[in-house]
């Protein structure tokens, strides 16, 4: 059988397409680019990343011999079924559809990649957000017949709530609606208005036929050329990765060495911020001061260590530190306390239990904890809803985190390994949640308020202020109203500016 490499037009003179694992010359992102395709089932995500990894030639010659064989004759377009590069599964290969979070690399003449390919179907929202949490990008599907569905929209939440700011969002199956622009245009509206409602604002929307390769790799000016925006590939190439190395120097200690008496070592891996010899550190959640004295890995002595290193830190001096305290920086701590503010999903049938007591687990740290919900995220309108009680399965909820003990964590837009955590039912050891943490909650308590002629300038905590923007006077008067959402230093520095023109 012979495969077809392509169907499309002739490449665009940008896209100089060469094998990942091939050195590849001049200068070029050094760190591969994260991203994940989401959205509804059967929106083309698995043929999407399939057609991607086929016209970049990451697809090797025995891989391409073996997709001829699975694909079980070609289609009328003489291509293989590109869904099979992904669903590797016989469970996905039988039902046509996406289980598991699938992970390829691929790479252009510009950049690396890694690319998930996660499910779209409701149930395997848990792999969604697996997928999600550690990408820098997400590419977000909407068949170009029936737009934005509910899926969508919490895919695109979910997304944003891990902390993704930059979205793609591909209008595939276009050629089924004719290569419609009025129908790319409202679609892409309705993204956009999405997109602001969650604080998104890196959007690029793209109309393409993943199966025909248009707007894939190469450009589709024949069948769109009214289209004069970025190809897909274009578009990965000018996305930027999210740093690691802005805030404070953290250690989640993972493990105690001391394979001497004259060598005591904290192991673990450099979660944020950097760290080098003579630096001042605290040790949490004790409070102990110590200056670093030496970074070891497995097979030498280093002048220095950034996020991502798996490292062994000696100290200068003998202080009580045991798995999961974290090791940080003096001058840039992260928050500590027993109440903090989160966002979560649930992930089990069950949901989330108002008071129970579940086990949170937070880089090496494992502490107990209480939730109570806050509200709830209504997918159809966008907009919060107060007085949750519990949140079911699928559910994306805001909750206060009630601890027995100190608790360590940054806010989850600062950094995402120290401010993300997961929820495991103490009685089935079931994971039944992820979350973000997004403040502590004694930073929330207070209510100021300033009188500016006719009007009352209010800060309010935020589950207080949803409640009141919930309530029907409210509703009633919103367009009098001005809302800004802001942090507590950021509600803090408006005052205390407001304060001194006074």
């Amino acid at each position: 059988m012979t495969v077809s490499a392509q169907s499309a037009p002739t490449p665009a003179a940008s896209a100089t397409i060469l094998p990942f694992a091939e050195p590849l010359k001049g200068s070029r992102d050094t760190k591969p680019l994260r991203l994940i395709t989401c959205g509804s089932v059967d929106d083309g995500k698995s043929t999407l990343i399939g057609r991607l990894l086929w016209d970049t030639k990451a697809v090797k010659e025995d891989q391409a011999v073996t997709l001829a064989r699975d694909s079980g004759g070609q289609n009328d377009l003489g291509l293989p079924d590109f869904a099979l590069l992904l669903d590797g599964l016989q469970a996905e290969r039988e039902q046509g559809i996406t289980i598991d979070v699938a992970y390829r690399y691929f790479a252009t003449d510009r950049r690396a990649f890694i690319v998930a390919d996660t499910p779209g179907h409701e149930q395997y929202t848990r792999n969604m957000a697996t997928g999600a949490s550690t990408a820098d990008l997400a590419i977000l599907l909407a068949d170009a017949r029936t737009g934005l569905l509910e899926q969508t929209r919490r895919h695109a939440t979910i997304a944003a709530l891990m902390g993704i700011r930059q979205f793609v969002l591909a209008v595939n199956k276009f050629d089924l609606v004719h290569y419609d622009r009025a129908i790319f245009d409202g679609i892409s509206q309705d993204f956009r208005e999405l997109a602001m409602s969650l604080g998104v604002r890196q959007i690029t929307a793209i109309p393409m036929s993943a199966l025909k390769g248009e707007n894939v790799v190469y450009r589709a000016d024949a069948a769109m050329p009214w289209y004069q925006g970025p190809t897909l590939v274009e578009a990965l190439e000018l996305a930027t990765v999210r740093s690691t190395q802005a805030g404070g120097f953290r250690l989640p200690v993972q493990r105690v060495v001391r394979p001497g008496e004259s060598f005591r070592g904290y192991q673990g891996t450099v979660s944020g911020g950097s760290v080098k010899p003579g630096d001042s550190v605290v040790i949490l959640p004790s409070g102990t001061v110590a200056n670093v004295k030496q970074i070891v890995t497995f097979d030498l002595v280093r002048n220095a260590a950034v996020a991502g290193d798996a490292i062994t830190l000696v100290l200068d001096r003998q202080v009580d530190v045991a798995r999961g305290d974290m090791i940080v920086s003096i001058d840039a701590q992260p928050m500590t306390g027993k109440d903090f503010e989160a966002q979560l999903v649930s992930l089990q049938p069950s949901g989330i239990e108002p008071g129970k007591r579940y086990w949170l687990k937070s880089g090496s740290r494992r502490q107990r904890v209480s939730v109570e919900p806050i509200s709830q995220l209504e997918l159809a309108t966008g907009t919060w809803l107060p007085h949750a009680s519990t949140l079911q399965m699928n559910a994306i909820g805001k909750v206060r985190l009630s601890f027995e003990e100190q608790a360590i964590f940054d806010p989850y837009d600062q950094n995402r390994s120290t401010g993300a955590f997961i929820l495991i039912d103490p009685d089935t050891l079931n994971t039944v949640a992820g979350g973000m943490v997004t403040a502590k909650r004694s930073d929330l308590g207070s209510i100021e308020v300033r009188h500016e002629g006719q009007r009352v300038i209010l800060s309010l905590p935020a589950d207080l202020a949803e409640q009141i923007m919930a309530s029907e006077l409210f509703a009633n008067r919103r367009d009098e109203a001005e809302i800004r959402h802001m942090t507590a230093a950021q509600a803090a520095e408006l005052f205390s500016d407001a304060a001194s023109d006074i």
